[in-house]
């Protein structure tokens, strides 16, 4: 390469434009350089360079809304199929105590039957509660408990994580003996 007195930098007619990397350049004095990076389509300009990163963002933002969204789908799937199964169960308990009414009254007494009676009728009045609630009605009903009275709602889930773990050690230990 020359030296341009001039301008203290390198004249164009000096300068070697031999194509490399597979990168064509054609240069004709007092034009500008040219490079033709599609002739091998190993070159990129810099507007696809700064694409590609918004692109990716936005494809991988757009896969995790996706994804975000079928999770929602699926618990809801499975918060409405346990609501199904707890009004079912709760339907049962309180047919179980209104059918042991009968015999509280010939055993107890008949105010202890009334007792049960109540019972049941309270049970069929909370699973008649739970069917005709949508479960965000209810999850919004559970999050305004926990802040009226976060200690209750702690009981409560240690009394009920209590009942869970009864309930799946004596289906473990009836299945072992089976």
């Amino acid at each position: 390469m020359a030296t341009d007195p001039n301008s203290g930098g390198t004249t164009p007619a000096d300068v070697d434009f031999t194509p490399d990397a597979g990168v064509a350049a054609t240069f004709e004095p007092g034009d500008a350089l040219v490079a033709d990076a599609g002739a091998t389509g190993a070159g990129t300009t810099e507007s696809a360079d700064a694409a590609k990163p918004a692109t990716t963002r936005q494809l991988v933002k757009d896969e995790a809304s996706k994804l975000g969204g079928q999770a929602t789908d699926r618990l809801r799937a499975f918060a409405d199929d346990g609501k199904s199964r707890a009004t079912g169960a709760l339907g049962e308990l309180a047919k179980a105590i209104e059918d042991a009414a009968g015999t509280i009254d010939e055993k107890v007494g008949a105010q202890f039957g009334d007792y049960a009676r109540a019972a049941s009728s309270q049970v069929t009045g909370l699973a008649d509660s739970l069917n005709n609630k949508d479960v965000e009605e209810l999850l919004d009903g559970a999050r305004e408990l926990i802040r009226k009275s976060p200690g209750i709602a702690v009981g409560t889930a240690a009394a009920l994580g209590f009942v869970v773990a009864r309930l799946l050690r004596s289906g473990v230990d009836a299945n072992r003996e089976a």
